[in-house]
């Protein structure tokens, strides 16, 4: 009994620290100009991240201790909760696996159109009751501004794989538009108009640039997606790693049990 119980201590300490970099993962994602603004995705992966910290606390107390009850509790709450973090990961699989990202000649950035992204995403993220405060929010941060501290000649800026899709979208008009560079948030003298309606949204005013475009809701859909694939590699492994502790805690909590049984039948308590 005393083995088994401090297995399962040994293994919930495992399963504690794999909530580390769940919560990390979590936190990161929240940290993101994008998820700051985008408050629908910012904190279920560091809420699932402490819960998981919390059960396994629980867990390891009751096997140190030799509770039982304490035990069952944290098998029973470790199972929802792992079932919960596989939802939110095929979730996010399935409404990221869609890329709206094209490639654009010359250009070492790539370019986004709305279309080519999952429609959960495009309804519950970047609709019309939405992007009037998410357009906001972006505004006010240095998203755009700190483009042009990283790049000086328009040779740097086209050649540069560095520009993440939000920039992409929401600092810059589309490339079809023909604008001329001046620097990364000042474009003049567009040849080409009538390429998208995204060229007559343009502005200078550095306080609008291409907020009110589609191609900055595109690049916001594909800033999260970029960010949520990332975060999702890092789950995939902890929840794996979890599965494998929760099945050896399970197993070595029913042989105790069984040992336990078997002990109080030879003593003739059963």
């Amino acid at each position: 009994m005393a083995l088994a119980n401090n297995l399962t201590a040994i293994l919930n300490l495992l399963a504690l620290l794999c909530s580390i970099p769940i919560t990390a993962s979590g936190i990161w994602l929240a940290s993101k100009p994008d998820n700051e603004c985008v408050n629908l995705l910012r904190w279920p992966v560091v809420v699932l991240g402490v819960l998981i910290l919390v059960v396994s606390a629980t867990g390891f107390i009751g096997a140190y201790k030799y509770k039982e009850t304490l035990l069952a509790v944290y098998l029973c709450c470790m199972a929802i909760l792992i079932g919960l973090l596989l939802v939110v990961l095929i979730f996010a699989f399935v409404v990221t696996r869609p890329d709206g990202s094209y490639q654009v000649p010359g250009r070492g950035y790539k370019e986004y159109r709305v279309e080519g992204f999952s429609n959960w995403l495009k309804e519950n993220v970047v609709d019309s009751k939405n992007w009037v405060r998410l357009r906001a929010c972006l505004a006010d941060t240095n998203v755009c501004p700190k483009l042009n501290q990283e790049f000086i000649t328009a040779d740097q800026f086209y050649s540069s794989s560095k520009i993440t899709p939000l920039q992409s979208g929401c600092c810059k008009p589309p490339t079809a538009c023909g604008y001329n560079f001046v620097n990364p948030t000042l474009w003049l003298n567009p040849n080409n108009m009538a390429a998208d309606a995204d060229c007559y949204l343009w502005s200078n005013d550095q306080s609008q640039l291409c907020y009110n475009c589609n191609s900055c809701k595109a690049g916001l859909l594909g800033n999260l997606r970029k960010e949520w694939r990332k975060a999702n590699l890092i789950l995939i492994i902890t929840v794996v790693v979890l599965i494998w502790v929760y099945v050896i805690a399970c197993s070595a909590f029913r042989n105790a049990q069984t040992e336990d049984l078997f002990r109080k039948y030879k003593q003739g308590g059963v």
